[in-house]
């Protein structure tokens, strides 16, 4: 599970701040494949959740950037996922269980970005 291993390497041999472990052990509504792989137990137990808006942000991020560095919408992020691993992987169940979580916290920072947009142009 790329997400813990990845946090696990930057707590233990990057010595990462705390709070950037947590977000990437947790991000993009990760705790929906250690569900799917019997590592929820591990994951929790290692890793606190951090600040919703800041998992928010940061799913927003992972979720609308494509595999080649570019800005894509969600659904076509999604269905990257899901094409570039098949239905009956792990990643896919989990990205299906978590879909209604991944495009809710997008939808609510974009709504986040249009009002600070529309303020600075007022």
């Amino acid at each position: 599970m790329h997400q813990l291993d990845g946090a696990r390497y930057l707590r233990d041999v990057a010595g990462a701040d705390g709070r950037l472990c947590r977000l990437v052990a947790y991000h993009s509504c990760a705790d929906n494949e250690a569900r799917q792989r019997d590592l929820f137990d591990v994951l929790t137990k290692e890793f606190d959740q951090e600040a919703p808006d800041l998992a928010r942000a940061l799913t927003y991020c992972d979720m609308t950037t494509g595999p080649d560095g570019r800005h894509v919408d969600v659904t076509d992020r999604l269905a990257e996922i899901h094409s570039r691993y098949g239905p009956e992987h792990v990643v896919s169940r989990s990205i299906a269980d978590a879909t209604p979580c991944i495009v809710s916290s997008v939808r609510s920072v974009e709504a986040a970005l249009s009002d600070v947009r529309q303020a600075d142009a007022g």
